[in-house]
């Protein structure tokens, strides 16, 4: 039978009737030319091209591939339809900034040939890695792990394989199904194999079976757990094989595009492992553990400096959350609108990142905290321009704002006024990148907040503040409406922390002092800029495990704050700090070199995650062996084995295996453990900020150089 988790039962059966419908009613049409490009469905009459990503970004285009059957409207793998498969392909190509075309075929078993000649660039679909498959095409890493099962007739459902006696088994040609049975063959000489069209569904495979036309087939489990109960006559049979992994795939040779893709779907598992929409209230808040900030990626609120989470919002509601023995989450988004409806969708509890209080965002509903900071808003003009005395200077100028930002209220009330200034609405900017702008001469004037300014001019030269316009402004955190208890402790804490030590260091550092302003800028991380410098190192041997080489930089910076001369009291060395005794273990005599270092703690790091189930989901996988990795294996066995007698998913590392790893440090749990105590701490810190850093560097696009 077929191993799923009680969630996976649910996931699929609460999408079963849904789906059924689709399967018996929709024609199984992909979708539209609208949504991802006019798709080829006259026989591959589109170019060839067999060549890398270099390639492909030449033509500007990567061909998704994908089987014109119904496919597109199968039941879902683990609980999510093919089609959000497409939709994450889709994002792929246009984050390397390329346009996505769509090439259908009739036949599964095309989709091999299809790649191979280079009438399409990627497999989209649920393709099983197999031996024969590995021969021709390369895979990514895992989507998802299944069991193959045989489908029999009803009153054969309680047999083994012995008991079924001589069976005449029915499956689509060129699945992995087929490939399955061809070994089966051999060594059960009871079974025979028979092929239909590879193009015939599922649904058609258990219908045939049901009406005796076919003795048995096969089916993934669940995808078998989902549909058998919806056809009578047919039953769950002995399972074939266990641990198929379920991955997409490239041609054999473009290795840029499959690391690229790899390094997509891994930060998009981790990231939508974070993503849970809950909209909680202050008890809720303080049972989790965690409070989820809303903020967006600058200079002032919220960034990256080397591998540090840092910026004046952040560090100011990371005291807040001390307070209330909290942790912060960072959740990104790009403005005020995004942030607010973040907010209001459940995937953050509050919004920290410097939001101004204005009458129109009040009136729509936004509930705003005490001010924390007061502040002004000026006219920045380029370097040269000439301080002026009042408003009607703007008469005829150009200024250019973010659309979402307060400073657009302002500059309709100055047209009211009288003030004709020409506004040019710039979707999308950052203040900072309005300013840049400014100083190149492409805008007139821009306005910001006066701490803003502050910061800016602080370190640049090319831009200066010509007027200020004297009204304060009040900057607050925003909550949901109903979140009133939340409000009050914020409330009573920005009236304690206001101009107290804490926050007179955090706004010096970011708004005041110029070495400290100009340290951070310098070495803040963000789009196009490297991580460390060690990131081509780290990008070569990232393959050898299918890993996101920002993961293992963020576990780098973890061990080592980028130091290849950092030892540590237990003699761990290096970059990563390995172990000596370890290294020699993979064939690595000296692991102080960095080159060494990366790559003997890599291997390791895959030697370790060969040591969990493939079965479990892809990000899982990453905290175990991030987590073994500090700790030891044994220990993290340990932490699962006692996550399950605690009636907890030994599965999920996040708010399960990693609170059966704290009380591995306490006596009556350590001592009828296997690998007995261990400091549960420090593993369980150690995942959480590499996992929080990875998804910083994901926000910040960070080492993103070609």
């Amino acid at each position: 039978m077929g191993h799923m988790t009680q969630l996976k039962r649910v996931l699929i059966q609460t999408t079963t009737l849904f789906f059924l419908a689709v399967l018996l009613g929709a024609c199984g049409d992909p979708p539209s030319s609208s949504q991802s490009g006019e798709p080829s469905t006259d026989g591959f009459q589109n170019y060839r091209e067999t060549g890398d990503l270099d390639d492909l970004r030449e033509r500007g285009i990567v061909r998704l591939l994908a089987p014109r059957s119904n496919e597109y409207t199968a039941l879902p793998r683990d609980g999510f339809p093919l089609q959000s498969y497409y939709e994450v392909a889709e994002q792929f190509v246009e984050a390397q900034g390329l346009a996505v075309e769509w090439i259908w075929v009739d036949d599964f078993a095309q989709l091999l040939d299809a790649l191979e000649s280079g009438q399409g660039d990627i497999a989209v679909t649920n393709m099983t890695r197999t031996d024969a498959r590995e021969q021709r095409v390369a895979f990514t890493v895992p989507l998802l792990v299944v069991d193959e099962v045989l489908i029999v007739a009803d009153e054969n459902g309680d047999k083994s394989l012995d008991e079924l006696g001589a069976l005449k088994v029915t499956v689509p040609e060129g699945t992995s199904w087929d490939e399955t049975l061809t070994g089966l063959v051999g060594e059960q000489s009871a079974l025979s194999r028979e092929l239909v069209p590879g193009s015939t569904s599922d649904w058609a495979m258990l219908e045939g079976v049901a009406a005796g036309t076919y003795q048995a087939t096969v089916l993934d489990a669940d995808v078998a757990e989902a549909l058998v109960p919806l056809v009578p006559g047919t039953a769950i049979g002995p399972l074939l094989r266990a641990d198929r992994d379920i991955a997409w795939a490239v041609r054999e040779g473009s290795a840029d595009l499959r690391e690229a893709l790899n390094e997509y779907l891994i930060s998009t598992r981790v990231v939508a492992s974070r993503d849970t929409r809950v909209k909680r209230n202050w008890a809720n808040i303080k049972q989790s553990g965690a409070l989820r900030v809303i903020t967006t990626n600058n200079p002032a609120s919220y960034f990256l400096w080397r591998g540090e989470l840092m910026g004046f919002d952040y560090e100011l509601v990371n005291e807040f959350a001390k307070k209330h023995k909290l942790r912060v989450r960072v959740v990104v988004r790009d403005g005020p609108e995004s942030m607010y409806e973040a907010l209001e969708q459940g995937y953050g509890d509050v919004i920290a990142g410097a939001v101004t209080r204005t009458p129109e965002r009040v009136q729509n509903g936004w509930t705003f905290s005490r001010r924390y900071l007061r502040v002004s808003e000026q006219v920045i003009g380029a370097e040269g321009a000439e301080e002026f005395a009042d408003l009607s200077a703007l008469n005829g100028k150009t200024v250019a704002v973010n659309p979402e930002h307060s400073y657009m209220e302002t500059l309709l009330a100055l047209q009211e006024r009288g003030i004709h200034v020409d506004i040019q609405p710039v979707p999308g900017a950052t203040s900072e990148m309005i300013m840049a702008d400014v100083a190149d001469g492409l805008y007139d004037y821009t306005l910001v907040d006066s701490h803003l300014a502050a910061m800016e001019t602080t370190f640049r030269t090319d831009i200066r503040i010509v007027y200020d316009l004297a009204e304060d402004k009040d900057i607050g955190w925003v909550v949901r409406p109903e979140q009133q208890e939340l409000l009050a402790a914020m409330n009573t804490f920005i009236r304690k922390a206001y101009r107290g030590l804490h926050y007179n260091i955090y706004f010096n550092r970011y708004f005041s002092e110029p070495k400290s302003i100009a340290k951070y800028r310098e070495e803040r991380v963000v789009a196009g800029k490297a991580i460390s410098p060690y990131d081509e190192m780290v990008r070569e041997y990232a393959s050898v495990g299918d890993y996101d080489w920002r993961l293992l930089t963020a576990q780098m910076y973890q061990e080592s704050r980028f130091d290849p001369k950092a030892r540590s009291y237990a003699g761990a060395l290096g970059l990563m700090q390995m172990m000596p005794r370890t290294g020699a273990q993979f064939g690595f005599q000296d692991v102080r070199p960095p080159e060494e270092n990366i790559e003997a703690s890599i291997q390791f790091m895959e030697w370790l995650k060969q040591r969990f189930p493939d079965s479990l989901p892809l990000e899982e996988r990453i905290y175990f062996t991030l987590a073994a990795y500090n700790a030891g294996h044994g220990h993290v066995h340990d932490a699962r084995r006692l996550a399950g007698q605690l009636g907890k998913d030994p599965n999920r590392w996040f708010g399960n295996v990693e609170q059966a790893m704290l009380l591995l440090s306490q006596p009556q749990y350590s001592r009828k453990a296997q690998y007995g105590y261990v400091r549960g701490a420090e593993p369980v810190a150690y995942v959480r900020d590499i996992r929080d850093r990875y998804v910083g560097y994901l926000d910040a696009n960070a080492g993103s150089v070609d």
